[in-house]
């Protein structure tokens, strides 16, 4: 990206909390429960260490990645047989167009008021306590248990934030979808009810197909998912490719 580094409290909050985490999980919880230099102690130091190492290369990547723009000279193609689906706006039925950007939207795009501009496919909107002798507290000046306090502090609340995050995300995978559209189609299926009629996520493929259109079509390569799959980001394929393509088969 070409912008320069700015400070973000929320990016140092977290920063500052995963190597609080780390510090005191390895220099303190490990070093005191196994010894840092045993064999049960190293090995666990060197797993809590590849799991921080990816938790940080994850949460860097996130930052400083750009998200996706949508090309200046873009312009839908309402007559391209490839590309059958179109959005459109919920009030008028016009093409999808942004004020502030002064282009058209592609579809699944959005304007981000962070980044200041359209983004592509745009996602929203987050024992050893009780078992320390006494002993061993004064000698420590109770040092050791303010860490243990700050610690699960830090920890209930991030376990249970980031283990909804992962079963919210999880589903969101499954069906194919952002967090936008996710509340755009509850709004769409309530109108559907409304109307007699049945709605579907257009983008909804079906779980496997989901997942190879967002982890990539190599299922070895989910454990480190890149994007290069994804092409431009303007088109994707739609639950209606795989109608026509079903009906042209039989």
């Amino acid at each position: 990206m070409t912008k320069g580094f700015t400070f973000s409290l929320p990016v140092s909050v977290v920063v500052l909390a995963i190597f609080y985490i780390y510090f005191t999980t390895v220099f303190i919880f490990i070093d005191r429960w196994f010894g840092l230099m045993s064999s049960p102690g190293l090995m666990n130091a060197i797993v809590f260490t590849a799991v921080a190492l990816m938790c940080v290369f994850s949460y860097t990547v996130a930052i400083l990645r750009d998200p996706g723009r949508v090309p200046a000279d873009y312009m839908p193609d309402v007559e391209d047989d490839q590309n059958p689906m179109h959005e459109i706006k919920r009030k008028g039925g016009d093409l999808r167009y942004c004020q502030k950007c002064s282009h058209y939207k592609p579809p699944r795009a959005h304007h981000c008021r962070v980044c200041k501009r359209c983004v592509l496919r745009m996602v929203l909107l987050v024992g050893s306590l009780t078992n320390d002798s006494l002993e061993d507290e004064l000698q420590t000046g109770g040092s050791f248990r303010t860490a243990y306090v700050i610690s699960g502090l830090l920890l209930v609340p991030l376990s249970v934030a980031l283990s909804v995050l992962l079963g919210w995300h999880i589903y969101l995978i499954f069906h194919n979808k952002t967090t936008i559209e996710y509340h755009e189609g509850v709004r769409a299926l309530w109108l559907a009810e409304k109307g007699g009629t049945v709605y579907k996520h257009p983008y909804d493929l079906g779980i496997f197909e989901n997942l190879t259109s967002v982890l990539g079509p190599n299922i070895f390569s989910w454990v480190c998912p890149s994007s290069r799959h994804i092409g431009s980001g303007l088109n994707f394929r739609t639950a209606y490719h795989n109608a026509v393509g079903a009906s042209m088969s039989k």
